[in-house]
């Protein structure tokens, strides 16, 4: 019996209907970015919709980035139509995951960015946040948001922004940039509003402000502003919270604050020290790690230093935990508490 030759209706098993649509992807770059700049709303929406298809290609990004498809982005920005800024948003944000924070900077694209902070959409607000969210992960990202100035508008977005996503965005972009240079973020009232996310009833908002308190009190400035607030009692109630997270972070903000003489006697006085002993067995690292360099700062004080002489077999233990890190800050702690004047 002879075969016969017959066209199957199946794709050969090795091809992907999906990445063969886009395998024309860099050559239509070129013609996407033409469509961007076009007059026709049509033209430009879906040649966004297309682009943001693209820019999941780290390759793809290399490429739009070097045939000029951010200024094209950047005049899109300021379109009237709530989805062409939408989409415009998407795509940047997408860019800023991959490779495209370089040519971020390159392009002042930070700035554009922050002409959208009050849009009434919030899906476009929450894109523009991914993106600046994604630049403040490095350092020079970090840098260049603080340099933008962006930072005072930022600080009074988060006490006017109501999406608690948003909200949750903002201070992860503010903690990686107060790392690099908190001092425009403490003279416009950054630790008032942090102070207030404190109380929030979403354990994500709690742990993430006071993780940017972190960042607030490294400055002596912070460190001041933190006792002046009277953010101390809330952070000494916060180790007791629900959420582990939010314990660490407020064991790492007392750390800092109990540096100085006012911040150690407000933890004193607010009876930080049992709350900070609970933390020695917490079954996170960072926990231990930061109440065990909180309680150090207490036993430098002469009341701290008495009460804890009880404690130091507690911190014995911590000698042989698995983190150096709480080894070491264990040691120290040991050493501080058993010191003869």
């Amino acid at each position: 019996m002879m075969a016969h030759a017959r066209s199957s209706m199946y794709l050969p098993p090795d091809i992907n209907p999906a990445q063969a649509a886009i395998a024309y992807g860099c050559r239509a770059l070129p013609k996407l970015n033409e469509e961007l700049q076009s007059e026709d709303l049509l033209t430009r929406q879906k040649a966004l919709m297309a682009l943001c298809d693209l820019m999941h290609d780290p390759e793809h990004v290399y490429v739009a980035i070097d045939i000029g498809c951010l200024e094209s982005l950047k005049a899109l920005l300021k379109d009237d139509n709530a989805m062409v800024r939408l989409k415009t948003t998407e795509a940047l944000y997408i860019m800023a995951t991959h490779n495209g924070r370089e040519g971020f900077l390159e392009h002042d694209v930070i700035l554009a960015l922050s002409y959208l902070l009050n849009d009434p959409q919030p899906a476009c607000r929450k894109n523009l946040h991914l993106a600046l969210k994604h630049m403040a992960q490095l350092p020079s990202g970090a840098q260049g948001i603080v340099k933008s100035g962006l930072i005072p508008s930022l600080v009074s977005k988060l006490q006017r922004e109501e999406d608690e996503e948003i909200q949750g965005l903002l201070l992860d972009t503010l903690a990686a940039c107060l790392m690099v240079d908190a001092s425009e973020a403490l003279s416009s009232g950054m630790v008032p509003f942090l102070k207030q996310k404190l109380l929030s009833a979403n354990g994500d908002i709690r742990s993430k402000a006071a993780r940017t308190l972190i960042a607030v009190s490294i400055p002596l400035e912070g460190k001041k502003q933190v006792w002046q607030h009277d953010v101390i009692p809330i952070l000494v109630h916060l180790l007791k919270d629900k959420v582990e997270e939010v314990q660490a972070n407020a064991a790492g903000v007392l750390m800092y604050a109990a540096v100085t003489t006012q911040g150690k006697y407000a933890a004193l006085d607010t009876e930080a020290i049992h709350p900070l002993l609970n933390l020695l067995g917490s079954s996170l690292s960072s926990a231990r790690l930061n109440a065990t360099k909180a309680l150090t700062m207490l036993g430098e004080a002469p009341e701290g230093r008495k009460f804890l002489q009880s404690h130091v077999p507690i911190f014995r233990t911590l000698e042989e935990d698995p983190s150096e890190a709480v080894r070491r800050a264990a040691q120290i702690a040991i050493k501080v508490i058993e010191w003869k004047p």
